[in-house]
């Protein structure tokens, strides 16, 4: 096998690594447990969960930054802000969010090359601009880095401020868009044409939810799940998404969602509300909204909405469940972006008891 770090690029590769992790790598697994003044099998729990690959014992691929980043965990654990059995747990979210960004920065740096490559560069001279950039680059993406964090902190004061003893459980809407037929669709798009779409839905989907206050959970390639504090925010986010979307070259957005209580872990969601959300998303029509009760009990009285409830269903985990589709207000009775015939309206809400 080949030394990635022999050939003509070793000495840039060498001063990229110098540059990201503020020095050169001498130390190896057991020398950083040691210095730091952990367990290597801690070590080498934490290292996993920020997703890196295991290092041998004897490959000195640590810098001194490691060592002082296991002193600040330690530093944090001893304050009690950070829980010793969670440490993983925190490890493997900053890991798994932070690594999307450096790919995504990885990427865009590295098509900022290729173009001069294309152009007849010099490979040389390619290589030392890649150093050139990443010295120029990396103080200014920290300091965006840092700007938006803080801002995301200040976007939960309010959060932060009225905690109580029920922790990270609240009430929230959940709600899930999904882009139908998108996996038969993407077999025959090539990989720039597939990237192109995935983003302009990421870019639009991320728009419209903070438009309405909500929150993006997480993105997964064909939907976004994403959380709102109010009916009517979760609501507005769902009617609006797919008419945001649509266009002919695409393929239409459907979108479920459902209200009740909710588990906040590490930036992500837990609890049936979640699961619901889901089921009532694959139940719904292209360009449709679907709710659970929860959420339509909270939109009936409210002009801005149509609220009627579907033919009840059953789906994995949900015995009779029933949809209710969500569309605007009165004035917009004749919409047709729903595809629901009147005939599936009128349904009995509610079995009298014993009939399920």
């Amino acid at each position: 096998m080949d030394d990635p770090g022999a050939g003509p690029d070793h000495g840039a590769r060498e001063a990229l690594e110098r540059l990201l992790l503020g020095g050169p790598r001498r130390y190896t697994r057991l020398d950083v447990g040691r210095m730091a003044g952990m367990p290597p099998e801690r070590t080498q729990r934490l290292w996993r969960a920020l997703g890196f690959p295991d290092a041998a014992d004897d490959d000195p691929a640590f810098t001194d930054a490691d060592i002082a980043a296991l002193g600040v965990l330690s530093t944090l654990i001893d304050s009690g802000f950070v829980d010793a059995d969670s440490e993983a747990s925190i490890a493997r979210a900053m890991g798994q969010s932070l690594s999307r960004l450096a790919d995504w920065q990885t990427d865009m740096l590295a098509d900022a090359l290729l173009r001069g490559a294309r152009a007849g560069e010099d490979p040389a001279a390619t290589t030392e601009r890649a150093v050139a950039a990443a010295q120029a680059l990396l103080p200014r993406l920290r300091e965006v880095q840092d700007y938006v964090w803080r801002r995301h902190l200040v976007a939960n004061v309010d959060r932060l401020l009225a905690a109580t003893g029920s922790g990270d459980r609240r009430e929230l809407a959940v709600g899930f868009a999904d882009l139908v037929g998108y996996t038969f669709r993407s077999r025959g798009m090539g990989g720039r044409e597939l990237g192109a779409m995935v983003e302009d839905f990421e870019s639009t989907a991320a728009e419209v939810i903070a438009r309405h206050h909500g929150r993006v959970v997480k993105t997964v390639g064909d939907g976004v799940l994403f959380t709102a504090w109010s009916a009517t925010d979760a609501a507005d986010i769902g009617l609006e998404l797919p008419d945001a979307w649509a266009a002919e070259d695409r393929p239409p957005l459907r979108v479920g969602a459902a209200y009740g209580a909710v588990l906040t872990r590490l930036g992500d969601v837990y609890s049936p509300v979640v699961n619901l959300a889901s089921r009532l998303t694959s139940l719904a029509r292209p360009g449709a909204l679907l709710v659970d009760r929860e959420l339509a009990d909270r939109l009936r009285p409210l002009e801005g909405y149509r609220v009627r409830p579907l033919r009840r269903v059953s789906v994995r985990g949900y015995d009779h469940l029933q949809p209710w589709l969500v569309r605007r207000g009165r004035a917009a009775a004749e919409d047709a972006g729903s595809g629901y015939d009147e005939d599936v309206f009128d349904v009995e809400e509610d079995p009298p008891a014993g009939r399920d």
